[in-house]
């Protein structure tokens, strides 16, 4: 076989010959061409010619032995032929020094230690002999199978690996994480779910979650990609900037948005850091008047507890003790003093509307840029159950997972285009000045804060979005609104406090303290007996150490096909669990660990879990069966 007329100058040759007199060999090897080397064997001459190659490279040589066969027990006769041979010479020979003979004891081990395989040149059956990996001689059979299917290079082998890896259901790639999931999914279908930043998704958006997007990655804005490979990614997150604005009757030459900030915490720091200067002064609703903590937040002691209130300066304004509304006048004045760059509304336990209009001129006559954090009503805002604040706001940030009912994350909304004149008493603008939030947003979020978007929860979004504009979502958010209501008035018929006396959106504040009771002890019974809701401080209360009440919504219940008369039965469970917290804090006193003690195996508490299952067994799970 000669490959010499390969386009790659490289020509390899096989000649057969049984033995070849010392003088011809010498001959032939002073008559050689320069660039040949020969590969001797008893069986076969192995030469590679490379006319192309530097004369002071050398050529190494490659220890092979061809055997001339035609079945394997051929085979297996030649290597004891070979053995016979090596023998004979052995007694031939004269005896070598010990050096010699340990040379030819690790020779023969080596004999014992290779490996025959039989193929085909050019029609003739071969056999290559060759010397097995000296590895550890322990090593286990399933180790040699595995590097057997490693090894093999076929294009289905490939596929079989892979598919081995990467196709597994997660019931079988990992049971314990399926088994623990497989538990919350049952929590959720028997429980009553009244947190009111929490919410169920449709099959759709968790087949989105869960698609190939998860693998792609795609730092920067549409079209302005750090990586390859995005432009199904960029029609996606430029779809669902579109449905952004249309779910809230926006105009894109007003308005900017940004999808990608991972929650609204992160969404409310990058307009801080794109906007602010380290130090600059913000000024939010309390969290004990039912304010977020990324609004800025301290302890009573002055601790900062949030970004917010470290890399920035921040001073809350409060709801007025008696009626537990917002004090619009003492917020001016309090404004008017501080003189915060950003004046930021909404919260995440404020059960009444916002009087937008009212703080757009608290803002000008500051000089503040007036913000919305709507992220607990953006729901009801984008069905028009609640007041928009866009008609009033520089910047509006969002969740996208409560009322919105999407996936976990953020969005940003910003103003863009020409000012609007005298928006600002402190700064009148003239004709030509633009809004400048969307480029120092938009670098705030990348690469200033986060790195690439998840681009599984952008399309999901998008999906999101889609449903808000529809008039079933708009039924549903006005089911939303009337079953917050009859809930409230529920609970008031049972002579319970809830903040300001009610409620204007799809949550409510039980105020606990006239029960004698905290919020931590109550929400833990609820839990047991698989009702979940959240403990909530109180303007009044000692900080978020003993919590005076809980936060009650109605988005995820009312997504399970909850009416009216359905809150008339969870009041009935509400009032009883308060009932069972007022009985085992009686008995086992207000410490948190007799308080527990006293829950293990209540005969009350079973007994209401078991009535809470039933009711809510009977009601549909979106987005999965059980």
């Amino acid at each position: 076989m000669d490959l010499s007329h390969s386009q790659s100058n490289l020509s390899l040759g096989f000649h057969s010959h049984s033995s070849v007199p010392a003088s011809t060999t010498t001959a032939n090897s002073n008559n050689s061409n320069p660039n040949r080397v020969s590969i001797n064997d008893d069986s076969i001459s192995f030469q590679i010619d490379s006319r192309l190659r530097e004369s002071s490279i050398p050529i190494s040589s490659i220890p092979l032995q061809l055997l001339e066969s035609q079945t394997p027990q051929n085979c297996r006769k030649i290597e004891n032929g070979f053995s016979e041979e090596r023998e004979r010479i052995a007694v031939l020979e004269p005896k070598k020094d010990v050096e010699d003979t340990e040379e030819r004891e690790e020779e023969n081990r080596g004999e014992d230690d290779e490996e025959v395989e039989e193929f085909r040149i050019l029609g003739h059956s071969m056999c290559l002999k060759r010397r097995r990996d000296r590895e550890d001689s322990v090593s286990s059979s399933s180790t040699a199978s595995a590097k057997r299917v490693f090894f093999d290079s076929s294009m289905e082998a490939r596929k079989g690996a892979v598919r081995a890896w990467g196709n597994q259901p997660l019931r079988s790639a990992d049971p314990e994480i399926f088994d623990i999931m497989d538990k919350e999914k049952l929590r959720q279908c028997k429980g009553i779910e009244l947190i009111a930043s929490e919410n169920f998704v449709c099959r759709a958006v968790m087949e989105a979650l869960g698609s190939s997007l998860t693998n792609k990655y795609s730092e920067g804005m549409p079209g302005q990609r750090y990586y390859g490979g995005n432009q199904y990614i960029d029609e996606i997150e430029l779809l669902c900037c579109d449905r952004a604005l249309a779910a809230f009757d926006l105009s894109s030459e007003n308005w900017g948005v940004n999808v990608q900030p991972y929650s609204c915490t992160s969404a409310n720091f990058a307009v801080y850091t794109g906007i602010l200067l380290p130090g600059d002064r913000i000024m939010g609703l309390d969290t004990l008047s039912g304010g977020n903590t990324s609004h800025g937040c301290y302890t009573p002691n002055g601790r900062k507890v949030s970004g917010a209130s470290i890399f920035f300066e921040s001073l809350p304004y409060k709801v007025n003790p008696l009626t537990g509304y917002v004090d619009y006048d003492k917020l001016e004045e309090r404004a008017l003093d501080f003189r915060p760059k950003i004046l930021i509304c909404g919260g995440s336990s404020y059960p009444r509307e916002w009087d937008y209009a009212r703080l757009r001129q608290v803002a000008d006559k500051c000089g503040a840029i007036l913000m919305c954090d709507m992220a607990q009503i953006s729901g009801l805002i984008a069905a028009k159950e609640c007041v928009s604040p866009f008609e009033y706001c520089d910047i509006v940030t969002s969740t996208t997972h409560k009322s919105l009912r999407g996936p976990r994350g953020g969005i940003i909304f910003f103003r863009k285009g020409k000012k609007q004149r005298n928006r600002s008493l402190m700064n009148p603008s003239e004709d030509s000045e633009q809004y400048d939030f969307e480029d120092k947003i938009n670098f705030a979020v990348f690469p200033v804060l986060q790195g690439g978007p998840h681009n599984n929860h952008i399309a999901a979004l998008a999906i999101a979005l889609k449903q808000v504009v529809t008039p079933e979502y708009k039924a549903y958010m006005q089911q939303v609104r009337k079953n917050a209501q009859a809930l409230a008035s529920a609970l008031l018929r049972r002579k319970c406090r809830l903040i300001t006396g009610g409620t204007d959106n799809h949550l409510l504040l039980w105020d606990l303290r006239p029960l004698g009771l905290t919020g931590k002890n109550f929400e833990k019974v609820c839990e047991m007996c698989r009702i979940t809701l959240n403990k909530v401080a109180l303007f009044g209360d000692n900080g978020t150490i003993t919590p005076g009440g809980v936060r009650i919504g109605t988005p995820a219940m009312t997504t399970r096909g909850c009416l009216e008369s359905d809150f008339e039965v969870i009041a009935d469970f509400l009032i009883r669990a308060a009932q069972i917290t007022c009985l085992v804090r009686r008995e086992h006193g207000k410490a948190q660990k007799c308080f527990l003690k006293g829950l293990r195996s209540n005969k009350d508490v079973i007994d209401l879990r078991t009535r809470v299952e039933t009711f809510a067994s009977q009601f549909a799970m979106p987005g999965f069966d059980v």
